[in-house]
C-alpha cells in the first residue's frame, strides 16, 4: 500500500470575496474618543467580550494596533490575518473570519467605506443598558460598581494637568514624543489633550536643556 506523500492542502486565498486586502483607516468620532474605551482595555475584555466574541475583540486589538502604527491607515491582509486569530476564511462571507468582521460593523465599531476599505473606530462605546442587560449577573454587578466608582464628567483642567505631568515624566524616562503620546491614549486621555500635552512637554524640556547648557 502506498503512503499518501500528497501536501496538505492549503486554504484558498480568494474566497467569495472582491479582495483578499482591505484598507484600513481610522473613523474619527468626537463622543466616542472621548468618552469611550480602547479596544485593548480591560472595559472592552472584561465586558464586551460576551457581547462580541473572543475573535471579534482580537480583531478589533490587531485594528487598534494597527491604526497606532499607522495613523493614516494600512493595509490588512484577510487570509493573513485569518490565520494569526486562528480562524477560517473557508466558507467566504459565511467564515469565521468574515463573521467576526461582520460583527465589527454590525456593533458600530467600523463601517464600510467601500467594498475595499474599512473606517474604524479607534474606540469602543460604553455598553447600553440593553447590552449590559445580556452580561451574567455577576459582571452586571461588576459594570455597576465600575461605573459609580469613575466620575461621570472628570474636570477637564484636572486632567490637563495630570496629562502634562505624565507627559514630561515619559519623556524625562527616555520615551520617545510619539511613543509618550500613545501611552496617553492607552491611559484615557483625549488624543488632542495628549498630543497638546507632549508638545508642550518637549518645548518645556528643551528650554530646561538649554537653559542647563
Amino acid at each position: 500500500m502506498r503512503a499518501d506523500t500528497t501536501e496538505p492542502r492549503s486554504e484558498p486565498r480568494t474566497l467569495q470575496f472582491p479582495t483578499d486586502e482591505l484598507t484600513v483607516v481610522a473613523w474619527p468620532d468626537p463622543v466616542i474618543d472621548e468618552l469611550g474605551h480602547d479596544p485593548r482595555s480591560a472595559y472592552v475584555e472584561r465586558f464586551w467580550l460576551s457581547i462580541l466574541g473572543p475573535s471579534t475583540v482580537w480583531l478589533l486589538r490587531r485594528l487598534a494596533d494597527g491604526l497606532e502604527r499607522e495613523p493614516e491607515g494600512f493595509v490588512l491582509d484577510l487570509p493573513e490575518t485569518a490565520r494569526a486569530l486562528g480562524v477560517g476564511m473557508r466558507g467566504g462571507r459565511q467564515s469565521p473570519f468574515m463573521r467576526s468582521l461582520e460583527r465589527v460593523c454590525r456593533f458600530g465599531a467600523a463601517r464600510w467605506q467601500s467594498p475595499t476599505e474599512l473606517a474604524v473606530r479607534r474606540r469602543l462605546a460604553p455598553l447600553t443598558r440593553a447590552q449590559i442587560e445580556r452580561l451574567p449577573l455577576s459582571l452586571q454587578a461588576e459594570h455597576r460598581h465600575w461605573t459609580e466608582s469613575r466620575p461621570a464628567h472628570p474636570d477637564p483642567a484636572q486632567q490637563r494637568v495630570r496629562a502634562d505631568q505624565l507627559a514630561r515624566t515619559l519623556l524625562e524616562l527616555g520615551e520617545d514624543p510619539a511613543t509618550t503620546e500613545r501611552q496617553l491614549h492607552r491611559w484615557r486621555f483625549h488624543p488632542a489633550m495628549a498630543h497638546a500635552a507632549v508638545a508642550q512637554a518637549v518645548e518645556a524640556l528643551a528650554v530646561d536643556d538649554g537653559a542647563a547648557g
